[in-house]
């Protein structure tokens, strides 16, 4: 019988392992279109000279949302 309990906290473990790799997978690929557009924004400045601040405002709201939304989030949440 203790195999048997064994054996669920060894699958518990490995399946909490496994979405802890997702979530922490996903907020790495979050953090990298983050980084992707704010690389965009900066090409963006160079190209446009001194209109950049009206050819790139889209591109600058993007960036600021996507700041916004996609912060790196540890996979534990801590209540306070």
């Amino acid at each position: 019988m203790s195999a048997t309990v064994e054996d669920r906290w060894k699958e518990l473990y490995k399946k909490r392992v496994a979405e802890r790799d997702e979530h922490v997978r996903e907020s790495w690929v979050k953090a990298m279109e983050v980084r992707l557009v704010r690389e965009e924004l900066e090409k963006c400045r160079k190209g446009e000279g001194p209109n950049a601040l009206e050819n790139c405002k889209w591109l600058a709201d993007k960036y600021v949302q996507m700041l916004q939304d996609n912060k790196l989030k540890g996979y534990k949440i801590i209540e306070t």
